[in-house]
């Protein structure tokens, strides 16, 4: 019998930053996520940095993940990554998926985003990629 009820959960924040509308994405994700056993809480549209970064912290999240169809990932992405380093939570695993054109991938891996997921990802690539990278 596999009982994974002891097991901690993968806990992930979906957030749509800004004015960005378009959530078609980040719900499918989000449910992609679920899916595959993850915990996921998702913020809904309009979301600031500052609310995400605290809804990361009060849910003890393991991963961020970012949806931006707006063009604005850049600014974004280093906003988050600078105040999760002000919140002394820099170790958190952040993703960035949306309209995110391939020059701006090296940009945003500088920041400390640890992945980028462009518009056409595959969803196990996601699941696989956070599995990976969040195993004690």
């Amino acid at each position: 019998m596999n009982d994974t009820s002891s097991e901690k959960r993968i806990r992930v924040v979906i957030a749509k930053p800004g004015l960005d509308g378009h959530d078609t994405g980040a719900k499918v994700v989000a449910h992609a996520l679920k899916d595959a056993g993850m915990e996921v809480i998702y913020t809904g549209l309009h979301r600031s940095i500052e609310d995400i970064v605290k809804t990361a912290l009060e849910e003890d999240a393991d991963v961020i993940g970012m949806s931006i169809y707006s063009g604005a990932h850049l600014p974004l992405g280093k906003k988050l990554m600078d105040q999760l380093k002000d919140k002394g939570i820099s170790e958190k695993l952040v993703l960035i998926g949306g309209n995110i054109p391939q020059r701006d991938i090296k940009t945003l891996s500088d920041y400390g985003v640890a992945g980028v997921f462009s518009t056409g990802s595959r969803l196990e690539e996601i699941v696989k990629f956070i599995k990976e990278r969040t195993k004690e």
